[in-house]
């Protein structure tokens, strides 16, 4: 995939933080604490899991379909199915 540096600079933003919260997790866990807050944590990995994904994937289909469908129809299509994409990764 290739990336501008502001886009790869946003990722690996995203991927630090999924990485601080899965830190956190494992030393709940170790800590053996409750369960109310180590699924806390597991909701927040899976939410930076899913916001990263949706990230990724907008990049993908701009990158892919915005070239193919340069006119403002093709790019308001590639908008709509990203919001899908988005929608249900939420």
């Amino acid at each position: 995939m290739s990336l501008n540096s502001r886009d790869k600079q946003k990722l690996l933003v995203r991927v630090r933080r999924a990485r601080g919260q899965m830190d956190a997790l494992e030393r709940a866990i170790e800590r053996e604490s409750g369960g109310e807050a180590v699924m806390h944590l597991i909701a927040g990995v899976r939410g930076s899991m899913a916001s990263l994904m949706g990230e990724v994937l907008e990049l993908h289909l701009r990158a892919h379909l915005d070239d193919r469908e340069p006119d403002s129809e093709g790019k308001a299509t590639t908008d709509q199915l990203i919001q899908v994409f988005q929608a249900y990764l939420k």
